[in-house]
């Protein structure tokens, strides 16, 4: 099982449909197999997650933020990680609205583990 503990993440790529950009910041906590985070950044004044991390590193998760239009936005995710040869790791996500226009990420969202 990856450990994500302690571990921040900035965006690379993002699709049109979500409120991510460069300007987020990720911090990852995990104790056992359930993983938190709050980010910020950019359109997000305020986000949380919380998933499950399964054997592969790979994350089942619901996120909840509040976005710089004053509006609570909630969705689900998918998250794959990928190793880099030089022993960072990239996230490649899927998600979905669960609020809002309920719109999904059909393109795949990319965070890379900032060093």
């Amino acid at each position: 099982m990856i450990n994500y503990h302690d571990r921040r993440f900035i965006p690379v790529q993002t699709s049109p449909q979500g409120e991510v950009n460069e300007e987020v910041e990720f911090h990852y906590q995990q104790h056992g197999n359930v993983l938190t985070c709050s980010y910020r950044g950019g359109r997000i004044v305020q986000g949380q997650l919380i998933a499950l991390v399964d054997t592969e590193g790979s994350l089942d998760m619901r996120y909840h933020q509040v976005n710089d239009r004053g509006e609570l936005m909630t969705g689900v995710c998918r998250t794959t990680p990928e190793q880099l040869p030089d022993g960072r790791l990239r996230l490649h996500e899927t998600w979905q609205w669960t609020s809002g226009d309920g719109s999904a990420g059909s393109s795949v969202s990319v965070l890379e583990e900032r060093v």
